[in-house]
């Protein structure tokens, strides 16, 4: 399965690791991702909201330039911020016909238009739990993840809104959650599993930012996670980076590494650890990665479905 793919800014810098384990996997699956030529950043977060035509225009480009590769029709973003940039900006073009023709008209002058549609932006972690599925990701599993207590955290950009609708849940979504436990990891109840990391708020405040990456990692060490499990550069950066700080300012003691799915996938298929980027991490991986044992446990707890795990309004 070819796709097109969509790097962002962050995979080649802060989040080096998890475009080299993605590297590392893809093969193994059957995945191969052709990179769109010539891509910019998508702008992150605050450009859309100081100046949408001229944010959308900035993204498009990138839809653009995907809709000429002609592929499958399908953009892979590994970038949390990147989807929901690139999904959001195809859906707001779509409803749109001004905004779709002011885009169109400032990428004229680069030679390239772009009609809303051409290109579906899908996150990472669908395309791995659900194009290529389970049954093919445990046919890889040779080390299993035994006894290793994994907290699989989403953040709040993928499954809210899900253009693509590829969650099953937007509060509880599981996909992770299941792909974890096919790799043989004991998966632990994450309530705040959806809940913000804070964004770019360590730049703007970070009182607010600390107390919000506290409650994500209080989540964790409540239900005696080893690790906390992500999809999104800056989800891992912040509850990373920032974990130092948040037990100055708060006068607590948490050393929960934070990594990518991608990454225990690489360690559940064999795939040595200089190969997926462990080390570069602040919090070191090394005591949690101890943990793992070649036996599974007497008693292996599965991850809990939604509805069991946190009942909605009206459910239950």
């Amino acid at each position: 399965m070819k796709y097109t793919y969509y790097p962002g800014c962050s995979m080649e810098r802060s989040a080096a690791s998890y475009h080299k384990s993605l590297m590392a996997v893809a093969p193994k699956l059957g995945l191969e991702f052709a990179e769109v030529d010539d891509w910019n950043c998508c702008g992150a977060t605050e450009y859309m909201s100081i100046n949408k035509m001229g944010a959308s225009a900035l993204i498009a480009r990138n839809l653009a330039l995907a809709a000429q590769e002609k592929l499958n029709g399908t953009l892979v973003a590994p970038c949390s911020a990147c989807f929901l940039n690139l999904s959001k900006t195809d859906h707001y073009m779509a409803e749109s016909k001004e905004l779709t023709g002011q885009v169109n008209e400032a990428l004229a002058a680069g030679g390239l238009s772009y009609q809303p549609g051409s290109v579906k932006t899908r996150h990472l972690l669908p395309i791995i739990t659900q194009d290529v599925g389970f049954d093919a990701i445990a046919e890889q599993v040779s080390k299993p993840l035994y006894n290793l207590r994994v907290a699989p955290y989403y953040g709040c950009l993928i499954v809210r809104p899900d253009y693509p609708g590829d969650f099953d849940s937007t509060e509880y979504p599981m996909d992770m959650d299941d792909l974890m436990t096919t790799l043989g990891a004991e998966v632990v109840d994450f309530p705040l599993k959806t809940q913000c990391c804070g964004g770019h708020m360590t730049q703007i405040s970070e009182p607010t930012a600390l107390e919000l990456i506290r409650r994500l990692l209080k989540n964790a060490s409540d239900y005696e996670a080893d690790v906390i499990v992500t999809l999104c550069p800056m989800c891992q950066l912040n509850l990373d980076a920032f974990q130092d700080g948040v037990n100055r300012h708060f006068g607590t003691d948490y050393h929960i590494p934070i990594l990518y799915f991608t990454q225990l996938m690489g360690l559940a298929f064999g795939v040595d650890q200089g190969e997926l980027g462990f080390g570069s991490e602040f919090i070191d991986a090394r005591p949690a990665l101890e943990k793992i044992t070649t036996e599974p446990p007497a008693k292996p707890k599965r991850a809990r479905r939604a509805k069991e795990a946190l009942p909605m309004p009206g459910e239950g």
